[in-house]
């Protein structure tokens, strides 16, 4: 079980996604798994998301745009870690971020 879930709703965020993702996967900390919950976006926010292969990352799709709140809930409900964190599509996170939060 990894020690964080990070949560990424997603919905409209094409030209932002790609450099989020990547700001998890330069983590310091590494003990963590991602939800990209995509709230049926209309552009090509899945297509960049599904790019990024790697056993860290799941992509869970909603059936109809349910809102920021429900795919933050569908993230939660699918969660394995005992804490959860949220990275919006279009906010970056620094290197160390898990790192001084694990600390905490």
């Amino acid at each position: 079980m990894p020690f964080f879930t990070v949560i990424i709703p997603l919905y409209n965020k094409e030209n932002f996604v790609r450099d989020a993702i990547k700001s998890i996967l330069n983590q310091t900390f590494t003990d963590f798994e991602v939800l990209i919950v995509n709230d049926c976006s209309t552009d090509k926010s899945l297509e960049i998301a599904s790019e990024f292969v790697s056993e860290k990352i799941q992509i869970i799709q909603h059936e109809k745009n349910s809102g920021l709140a429900a795919t933050r809930n569908t993230g939660i409900k699918k969660a394995t870690s005992n804490y959860v964190t949220f990275l919006d599509a279009d906010d970056l996170w620094k290197p160390h971020f898990l790192e001084k939060i694990f600390h905490l």
